[in-house]
């Protein structure tokens, strides 16, 4: 999850799915974001292009905004940063809730809680450098499905 479901978390969607589809596995996979502002928005054009360069289409994602039902949903939620994984806790109504969550560069570096930097106002080094963080990270949850 990140702020606008935009740049890192539909990054993240794509990265994670051709992660587990490479692994021969099956996962629900989504992303979403913490707030409304571009709900219907497809990804950033740099975050599309950036991927689509890896042999991954992220091109027909919609931003979504993330709903307490996300809980039920899903057993892994992932926050790109600090902010947005208080914004998640937040809507949490219970501690089971809260245990789904977790800083997605946790899976690389547990207990660091290192944020995946917002690439948004920035070029396109930026979404290359997001995209090396999540592969990264997908490459590890894919291994623990």
């Amino acid at each position: 999850m990140c702020l606008g479901n935009i740049c890192r978390s539909p990054m993240a969607e794509g990265i994670l799915r051709n992660r587990i589809f490479l692994a021969g596995k099956k996962a629900i996979v989504d992303s979403a974001g913490t707030s409304d502002y571009h709900n219907g928005d497809k990804p950033d054009l740099r975050a599309i292009k950036t991927l689509s360069q890896k042999g991954i289409d992220i091109s027909g994602l919609a931003a979504r905004n993330f709903t307490v039902r996300d809980f039920d949903d899903f057993d892994f939620i992932y926050a790109m940063d600090f902010s947005n994984y208080m914004n998640i806790i937040s809507k949490a109504r219970n501690e089971e809730d809260k245990s789904k969550v977790a800083m997605i560069m946790d899976v690389v570096s547990p207990g660091n809680n290192r944020s995946v930097p917002d690439p948004f106002y920035g070029g396109i080094e930026g979404f290359e450098e997001v995209y090396e963080m999540l592969d990264e990270a997908a490459k590890k949850i894919a291994e623990k499905l």
